[in-house]
């Protein structure tokens, strides 16, 4: 079908209901009617020959034709924007939201630095901020829903892009007065003791070292060392997953009231554990040094908005890892741990 016989509008309102889901949300984004909306649906599902969109319980649900034709509109929209010299965003005026993928230890660490760095230069510009722990994260970046997503990843496509935000490194800890607070502890010693671990996808599909495979990227879902090495449930050395969370806020309140032994990031633990509340125990091997990068899609390469909103996120990075390392270290009655070394953010490949 030749695209004379398609008004660009029509594709600009597809990429709108793509995004949003909703007739609702498109109008809302593009200022328009939300019969407006529908009538250029419905014009471009007459000329496409496609519903397009279906409704569902959880909004309009792209067909596979439309999630065929919107990763390669919205590159198209974009270099048009280019060519037409429109493509070009200045955060002083610049009026659009950001849609980004991260857990709760990314939001805790990044996202005061990054709001306040936004509200300073860019006053409007939304984020909105969505879970990772959905299992289907890494098909939204592909369909053009998500701008970025924040995480801990290992092998990626050639379809994405990466920039290492900070490193952190892990941290056992248990409750002030715990029994393996006393003193130097072996990994027996730990295994004796039930663990709370958390599992961000909830399903427990994870592979080795902790990373799910979500169409071709590697993510770390599962935040567990111990266990890790001795199976899932850690039957082979004694040791359990006593209880499992998606999220890391739900575990130092565990912690703190039970005799559970968790692992954590050593900056989340100095951001969030109450004050002699919470016990940092020697590791008795090399900790795990985790990489949290932000993720793209090289379909956003020519996106200056994508650009610009990257390099928020790294200097707000190198903010938080600061304010990180000026925290004192929240033990009680065990060695400090000193504070991990900041990551230098850098292209991947």
């Amino acid at each position: 079908m030749s695209s004379k016989r398609i008004d660009l509008n029509l594709l600009r309102v597809f990429e709108a209901v793509m995004q949003r889901r909703s007739i609702a949300g498109a109008s809302r984004e593009l200022h328009l009617t939300p019969s407006a909306v529908s009538h250029a649906l419905a014009r471009l599902r007459e000329a496409i020959g496609d519903p397009l969109f279906v409704t569902s319980g959880r909004g309009m649900e792209p067909t596979t034709r439309a999630l065929d034709l919107a990763p390669r509109l919205r590159a198209g929209l974009a270099q048009l924007d280019e060519a037409l010299d429109i493509g070009g965003f200045d955060p002083a005026s610049a009026t659009r939201d950001f849609r980004i993928a991260a857990t709760d230890y990314a939001c805790t660490m990044l996202l005061a630095p990054l709001v306040r760095r936004i509200a300073a230069r860019a006053p409007g510009v939304d984020l909105r901020v969505f879970p990772f722990s959905r299992l289907d994260t890494i098909r939204q970046l592909d369909d053009g829903r998500l701008d970025l997503v924040l995480g801990w990843f290992d092998e990626l496509p050639a379809r994405m892009r990466r920039l290492a935000l900070w490193e952190d490194r892990e941290a056992l800890v248990v409750r002030a007065g715990h029994p393996l607070a006393r003193g130097p502890v072996s990994r027996e010693a730990l295994l004796r003791f039930p663990h709370v671990v958390v599992e961000l996808t909830g399903s427990a599909e994870s592979g080795p070292g902790g990373f799910f495979d979500d169409r071709g990227v590697q993510r770390r879902v599962w935040i567990e060392r111990l266990l890790l090495e001795g199976g899932i449930d850690g039957a082979a050395h004694g040791g359990r997953a006593a209880v499992s969370v998606p999220h890391y806020g739900a575990v130092l309140p565990l912690v703190e009231t039970s005799d559970l032994v968790a692992t954590l990031p050593l900056g989340y633990v100095r951001a969030t554990a109450r004050p002699g509340a919470i016990a940092l125990l020697d590791l008795p091997y090399e900790p795990v040094v985790a990489r949290i990068e932000a993720l793209w899609h090289r379909r956003s390469d020519p996106d200056a908005g994508v650009s610009w909103l990257v390099g928020e996120l790294a200097a707000g990075a190198a903010e938080a890892v600061g304010m990180s390392a000026a925290r004192h270290a929240v033990a009680a009655g065990t060695a400090a741990v000193e504070a991990p070394p900041a990551g230098q953010a850098q292209t991947g490949e």
